[in-house]
């Protein structure tokens, strides 16, 4: 009967994922049967955590983290819990040995939300480890295996992957992180007089992260490799998007790609996979 509640938690999680991102949850449909309930796992702890910093506006978000963050080890030690989602983290988390200082990483990016509303260019790239380069390693875990010297080899290009991802949705969610969360993450960036040397000068470190994320995409285990590579080409396209767009734009509407063009994507890497030219 336990597998039951097993069962029950990791279809909260990959519901949760579902809900909250259509891009990734097609992304990782597209893994190895093997991969998707970990993977699932992990995106539905993170969403979790983000929309009480985020979205929690009524209540008192400080301690709503605290709570959270103090369920979670507690979850991870007893190997239990009955809030769902931290259920099925807590599972994957000791089943495939995913180091605690990711954890910890992740939930100090979460707490800098809480109160930080501008940052330098050290601030900046402790968020971003936090907040996306660690869950790109906790992913990378789950990819890996158990196979230590694959991961560490893999490491920098899975960092790079996630920080190219989290700067892409910088610069798509401006407006919202501006305007109603008084957020911004672009270190000397004042978005009243956004500039198109400040736009090109975010997108050429933007560039640089997708061409690193790229070489470690091609060296991913097969099981991962394609559910990945989708969801870099998803990002890459939106990042093309981005760069088409006047920097007077930027506060003005939500940059995204339609359904129609998701279903492009998918069906293009498809056919580069079959003739393996990734």
């Amino acid at each position: 009967m336990m597998q039951l509640f097993h069962d029950l938690c990791e279809q909260c999680s990959k519901a949760t994922t579902e809900k909250y991102s259509t891009s990734f949850s097609s992304a990782i449909r597209l893994l190895h049967a093997d991969l998707r309930k970990p993977i699932f796992n992990i995106y539905g702890f993170v969403r979790l955590a983000d929309e009480i910093v985020d979205t929690f506006h009524e209540y008192d978000k400080e301690t709503l983290l605290f709570e959270f963050k103090k369920e979670t080890y507690a979850s991870i030690e007893r190997g239990i819990s009955l809030n769902p989602i931290l259920h099925s983290f807590q599972k994957t988390v000791r089943e495939y040995n995913i180091d605690h200082e990711l954890i910890e990483a992740f939930f100090q990016s979460m707490e800098m939300d809480l109160s930080k509303t501008k940052y330098n260019s050290c601030g900046y790239k402790e968020y971003i480890y936090g907040s996306a380069e660690v869950v790109g390693l906790m992913c990378l875990f789950v990819f890996c295996e158990g196979n230590r010297d694959m991961y560490a080899k893999l490491k920098p290009s899975a960092q790079s992957l996630g920080a190219a991802f989290q700067k892409v949705n910088f610069l798509r969610d401006v407006k919202a992180d501006y305007e109603h969360l008084n957020r911004t993450y672009f270190p000397g960036v004042d978005f009243r007089n956004f500039t198109l040397d400040m736009k090109r000068e975010i997108e050429d470190d933007i560039a640089k992260d997708f061409e690193d994320a790229y070489k470690g995409i091609l060296e991913l285990p097969v099981k991962a490799r394609f559910g990945v590579y989708v969801a870099y080409k998803y990002y890459l396209s939106l990042f093309k998007k981005i760069k088409r767009t006047a920097p007077s734009c930027i506060l003005e509407q939500r940059i995204r790609i339609p359904n129609y063009g998701k279903a492009y994507i998918v069906a293009k890497a498809g056919v580069r996979s079959q003739f393996n030219i990734l």
